[in-house]
């Protein structure tokens, strides 16, 4: 049945596709007739106009639009039929950051609504922010397919970041030769350190630099991110990454 099924179905593509000979108002009512929607969908076509911010917009020509005013009724016009699934080709590519996090709120309202959304983004961020499943692909082949919180789990490392009393200088003279191979950078007198999350204990480390000489003065954890998993996934980084056993 390909009219249920294109009928379920709405794609913002990456690529600014747009006829050129109509404006914003006219495209997305053409858009809803495709789709055997009449009058009734006007409200919603208002609705759409105002959250994506194209009021100011509405009736002028989608040639005379800047990228960013047409990526967003790319968006409208696929939702223009209230799609069960929406898919959202790079989205956010090359717009502005207000956008970017007007489209985030937007996308986060469908999917509370009950949209179902497939997401390609090369903003890991964006991934991390928004997907409940995330796969990852390198070189074309799937490398990784699950949830965010289980690909998350495949890193067992956090970052401590500190700021103690003592400056770079002294650092390298006081720092205790067990938290060398720890270290990952130092600043002014800040230090950071790259921690196994069951083999290396916060505490030991502070028991450490406290023996040494060093007071801390403040300090924070950093976990991993999904842009450290994706590296190790796709062989940048491969210590980084451990298996998970089945």
């Amino acid at each position: 049945d390909f009219r249920l099924a294109r009928h379920s179905l709405g794609v913002v593509p990456q690529e600014l596709v747009y006829d050129p000979f109509f404006t914003v108002r006219e495209i997305l009512k053409l858009q809803s007739g495709y789709f055997g929607h009449g009058s009734a969908n006007r409200p919603w076509i208002e609705e759409l106009i105002e959250t994506l911010s194209l009021s100011d917009k509405a009736d002028a020509n989608l040639h005379d639009l800047s990228g960013g005013m047409k990526r967003r009724v790319l968006i409208a016009q696929a939702l223009v039929h209230k799609p069960a699934v929406v898919v959202l080709d790079e989205p956010t590519a090359g717009v502005d950051v207000e956008l970017r996090q007007a489209l985030w709120r937007f996308t986060k309202r469908l999917h509370d609504d009950g949209t179902t959304i497939l997401l390609t983004t090369h903003y890991l961020e964006e991934a991390e922010a928004l997907c409940e499943e995330i796969a990852i692909l390198n070189r074309g082949e799937v490398v990784a397919l699950d949830s965010k919180q289980g690909l998350l789990a495949r890193c067992p490392y956090r970052t401590l970041h500190l700021t103690v009393d003592k400056t770079v200088a002294d650092l390298n003279n006081l720092l205790p030769e067990s938290l060398q191979p720890l270290l990952v950078e130092t600043n002014i007198n800040d230090i950071s350190f790259r921690l196994h999350k069951t083999d290396h204990q916060i505490g030991d480390v502070l028991d450490a630099l406290k023996n040494a000489g060093l007071n801390v003065i403040d300090l924070y954890t950093e976990e991993a991110g999904l842009e450290e998993v994706f590296l190790g996934l796709t062989e940048s980084v491969p210590e980084v990454v451990e298996e998970v056993a089945e």
